[in-house]
């Protein structure tokens, strides 16, 4: 496993503004994603995670610096890097697997309708819709088209899974259910995953790092948490682990108070191409280590 499968390398993203100006929204952002890795991004509203994400997946580009994936600098979209958007954006004259095979046909133009519907089943059968495989999406719940969603992901094999708050718009039981899926799922599969989110206990029970970024404009990575919790950890027990809640008021903390001052006043030493990885709990190392000394 590489520690710079995925490489954010000094990007900014800048927007025009009236009378010949510029907004930064984010600048001299630094980052490495192991293959494999599970990585949540939290930060408020407005400080750029949605345009990093999109910067990933090829639809924008940025201001200054590259991102490279597996040592290549992205250009474009690619298969390679699937993505999970809040809405389901199902086709809705097609069925589940007719939406699923749509996207394995992109990925294998020259196979066969067997081998594609047999690649769009097994996908279909991971997030647990065997037999809903000819239902259309309006005879669906809201639940089933996101699994629809992850499903067409899943079966172009990506290396990458670029997920914008796949689940924020789901009732509470829906959505524990579906992280419990994406996490097994990702975690029998050994998919690197690069994921949105404003919940910080979905963060904690999904994410091996949980990545910080200040307000915007000119927002910042202020560090990276290491997540305590045991791998096998289940949704139900994270509570009564005794580095959950050290972690929890960690991340609260920083949204609350810390994302504006730090922004504003890193502490001494910071180093925007090495932001320190925290680590927290019971076990852990007191104090943050800078990056590079950790990987």
């Amino acid at each position: 496993m590489t520690d710079r499968f995925i490489s954010v390398e000094g990007i900014s993203k800048r927007y025009p503004a009236p009378g010949g100006r510029s907004t930064t929204i984010f600048e001299d952002l630094w980052l490495r994603v192991g293959q494999g890795e599970f990585v949540c991004v939290i930060g408020h509203s407005g400080c750029g995670k949605t345009t990093v994400l999109n910067i990933l997946a090829g639809l924008d580009q940025p201001s200054d610096g590259a991102i490279l994936v597996d040592g290549r600098e992205i250009r474009g979209t690619s298969l390679d890097r699937a993505v999970i958007f809040q809405g389901h954006a199902l086709l809705p004259w097609k069925t589940v697997l007719g939406n699923v095979a749509y996207a394995v046909s992109s990925r294998w133009r020259s196979a066969g309708r067997q081998e594609i519907e047999a690649r769009a089943m097994r996908a279909i059968a991971k997030v647990g819709l065997a037999g809903a495989e000819h239902k259309r999406p309006s005879e669906l719940s809201g639940g089933m088209k996101q699994r629809v969603g992850i499903a067409r992901a899943l079966a172009i094999e990506p290396k990458i899974l670029l997920m914008d708050e796949p689940f924020s718009a789901l009732d509470a039981l829906t959505r524990g259910t579906l992280q419990e899926e994406a996490r097994r799922i990702c975690r029998e599969t050994g998919q690197t995953v690069y994921m949105i989110t404003h919940d910080v206990d979905e963060a904690i029970y999904l994410a091996d790092k949980i990545v910080l970024m200040t307000n915007g404009p000119n927002a910042k990575i202020a560090e990276i948490v290491e997540n305590p919790l045991p791998a096998d950890r289940r949704q139900g027990d994270i509570h009564h682990d005794p580095n959950f809640y050290a972690v929890r008021n960690h991340l609260i903390d920083f949204l609350v108070s810390r994302s504006v001052t730090f922004r504003d006043a890193p502490p001494a030493g910071w180093d925007p191409r090495h932001p320190p990885v925290v680590r927290l709990g019971s076990a852990a190392a007191p104090a943050a280590e800078p990056a590079s000394r950790a990987a």
